[in-house]
């Protein structure tokens, strides 16, 4: 039974439900036993590939830095298949090369190669919360291939038509073109060195500057160099590299070259199980401390395992947050929780904030605010940073806050409008919406916010990620005060049966709030768990309660042109998921509904200069078929009905059968600021949330069944 479930969770069929397990913990059963799975056969997989010595000598002199040409060779492999384990082994085998090659001159030189290596395999080019993007449109791409090439930029275009992949286009363009000398050949260190002067150019004349960079790099390709090179450009590889298959790649090629001859000649299952206990580490670390720059030179310099003790959760590094997982009946909170203490809390409809404040080196406090996918917000919220320090209980110099930042209407507003008033009042997110992202000047601020702080992840010098939350939050308390219209605690109550938690629910709706959050407060498994979405925290919204049991994040790619009333805007859009193993944009359905004018009107305004000439390489789209396509910039919230399957789109293909998933009766509830569209909904998120209304609904029948019987 334990091996059917892994393979449903691997292959995404359906299976019965155990019986004598809650769904959602059945759900967190097969995700962890599927995880497992895998990691253990990617482990056993790198493991005979060492005992068959499959790891070749590089191309490049030892000791110098990698070659592009590698890292486009190891590209080619990855992009020709689609089988995750042989993937991994591919990067493996790059990064082995690397650390032992390189480490031959120096550590440091190993550690600098194998970062930028890390960062051309994932397309960054820094830390999220360093906020460094490339920033690049496709009409200086083609620009750069013309100028570069000798050809002409309608020719080209053209050719961008047919082909739907810019960079296959720019590997067409070299081939016609006559060498007249050979250039020094490229290396990963360079590459990506000109990657970030080109993002750090600004000015009246950085488009000059970086059409300059790519011509240079463009002439000095060999081969595949310059389809890789553009898609690194584009900002997508589009060869099915996903970052966790990266990290984990990371993780054996450290262990295997500190083993050295060694690996070879241990037992296959012995070493498989050290890669296997490795990679956890390096996972769970990451997951605390989410920077490659930090990661990769603590793991060179101390190996496996010395890393828990050098690479910590640090005040002005962001960690992934803790998530929720849905849940649409109360009955669902007392069978998850069923003899154990837990908590609800009010979900503010808000922004997640994740607070940091520490003393840096001149012995200056500072304040960060970073959002949930750890964009640095302190510049659109200059006044959290004034106001933070504020709440601050006597001896607190260094900690993080995860927090909800909420519209707020103050106390003497609210008074002027309301003579009974005692306290300020919530505003809607659309409220907090209004508010500038970038370079807010406190003078401009129009839209008030506030802090409701729901946890406390570090304090003083010690991360409190594994302690349970209740001790977490008595810390809390003790420690940060609140003050009128800047900072509070999430409302809290401990509720026991289903009438007390149906009757916080409608307090907290009625208070402005989306709904309650349930969360584990004492025991094992009440600790902070980064990056995961948990069991051990529920979120039960009002709009759940009838509907499919959560909303979904969207990325808007195309539109339809509007007809009578709609006729000078958009009237419906197509939107998508996203998949980051295949690094495609998967259609799910087409939306016209919960706009009001205002809404259409602004949507226009937004998408109409994200127009694009053609469907980008990277839209699977099945059979819809948009009057015109978007950039990929825009990520709006969709409630929907429900799920169904769809011979026309492709959300989740081939995770429940040959059709897509599509939604039924979608409704657009909000715009997405926070997220980036790489953040959207995930295929294996739609077929899960497919499979549990499939379940529900099968217990729906058998009452109905029973109802028609009397």
């Amino acid at each position: 039974m334990a091996k059917q479930r892994t393979l449903d969770a691997l292959f995404g069929q359906s299976s019965e439900p155990d019986a004598k397990k809650p769904r959602l913990q059945k759900e967190e059963d097969d995700e962890v036993e599927a995880d497992e799975h895998i990691d253990a056969n990617a482990a056993e997989k790198t493991a005979e590939s060492v005992v068959k010595n499959v790891v070749s000598e590089p191309s490049w002199k030892s000791g110098s830095p990698i070659q592009y040409a590698t890292l486009v060779e190891t590209f080619s492999k990855v992009e020709a298949t689609t089988k995750r384990l042989d993937i991994l082994q591919y990067v493996t085998d790059l990064f082995v090369k690397v650390i032992a090659h390189c480490r031959k001159t120096s550590m440091e030189c190993a550690s600098e190669n194998l970062l930028y290596t890390v960062y051309m395999c994932i397309n960054r080019l820094c830390p999220d919360y360093e906020g460094l993007e490339l920033g690049i449109g496709e009409g200086l791409l083609v620009k750069a291939i013309a100028q570069s090439t000798g050809r002409e930029v309608i020719r080209i275009k053209k050719e961008l038509e047919k082909q739907g992949d810019l960079g296959l286009v720019a590997l067409a363009s070299r081939k016609h073109q006559p060498t007249m000398f050979q250039a020094q050949k490229l290396t990963v260190p360079s590459v990506f060195k000109q990657l970030k002067e080109i993002a750090r150019a600004t000015g009246a004349k950085s488009q000059d500057k970086k059409l300059g960079i790519i011509k240079r790099l463009l002439a000095a390709c060999v081969g595949e160099e310059s389809k890789y090179l553009i898609r690194s450009l584009e900002g997508k590889l589009r060869i099915g590299l996903a970052e966790k298959t990266v990290l984990v790649a990371v993780a054996h090629a450290v262990i295997l070259t500190s083993l050295g001859a060694k690996a070879s000649k241990t037992d296959k299952d012995e070493l498989a199980s050290i890669l296997e206990s490795g990679t956890n580490i390096v996972k769970a670390v990451f997951s605390e401390l989410p920077s490659y720059n930090v990661l990769i030179p603590a793991l060179l310099e101390h190996g496996v395992e010395g890393l828990r003790d050098r690479v910590k959760l640090t005040p002005g590094i962001p960690l992934k947050p803790m998530l929720a997982k849905p849940t649409k009946e109360i009955g669902e909170v007392l069978d998850r929780f069923e003899n154990r203490s837990f908590t609800c809390e009010y979900k503010y409809d808000g922004e997640r904030a994740q607070i940091h404040g520490y003393i840096d080196e001149q012995g200056q406090q500072v304040i960060c605010v970073f959002s949930r996918n750890s964009e640095d917000m302190s510049k659109k919220y200059p006044d959290l940073v004034v106001q933070t320090p504020h709440c601050l209980g006597q001896g607190v110099t260094s900690f993080v806050l995860d927090a909800e930042a909420v519209a707020w209407q103050p106390l003497h507003i609210a008074q002027a409008e309301r003579a009974d008033a005692t306290d300020g009042r919530l505003l809607p997110f659309q409220e907090l919406s209004r508010r500038k992202r970038k370079d807010v000047k406190a003078e401009d601020i129009k839209v008030s916010v506030k802090i409701f702080a729901f946890d406390l992840l570090y304090l003083n010098g010690e991360p409190l990620l594994n302690q349970p939350l209740d001790e977490r939050r008595t810390k809390l308390k003790q420690h940060f005060v609140p003050v009128a219209d800047e900072f509070d605690y999430a409302i809290h109550r401990d509720c026991q049966t289903t009438e007390e938690i149906q009757t916080f629910l409608d307090e907290s709706v009625a208070s402005g709030c989306e709904g309650l959050m349930v969360k584990m407060l004492e025991g094992p498994d009440a600790t902070y768990e980064p990056s995961r979405r948990s069991i051990n925290w529920l979120k039960l919204k009002k709009d759940y309660l009838s509907g499919t049991g959560d909303s979904l994040d969207l990325t808007v790619i195309g539109g339809y042109y509007g007809k009578g009333k709609r006729t000078n805007v958009y009237g419906a859009y197509l939107l998508a998921c996203y998949d980051e193993n295949s690094e495609t944009y998967q259609s799910i359905c087409k939306i016209g509904t919960g706009f009001s004018e205002a809404d259409l009107d602004a949507h226009y305004a937004t998408l109409k200069p994200l127009e694009l000439t053609q469907k980008k390489g990277y839209y699977d789209v099945g059979d819809a078929k948009p009057d015109v396509y978007f950039e990929p910039r825009v990520v709006w919230e969709v409630l929907t009905a429900d799920l169904s399957l769809s011979p026309v789109y492709t959300a989740a293909k081939s995770m429940i059968d040959a059709r897509g998933i599509s939604l039924r009766f979608p409704r657009f509830l909000r715009i997405r600021d926070d997220k980036v569209p790489e953040q959207s909904t995930a295929p294996e998120q739609i077929a899960q949330m497919y499979r549990a209304q499939a379940v529900a609904s099968k217990k729906q029948r058998g009452r109905d069944d029973e109802d028609d019987f009397w």
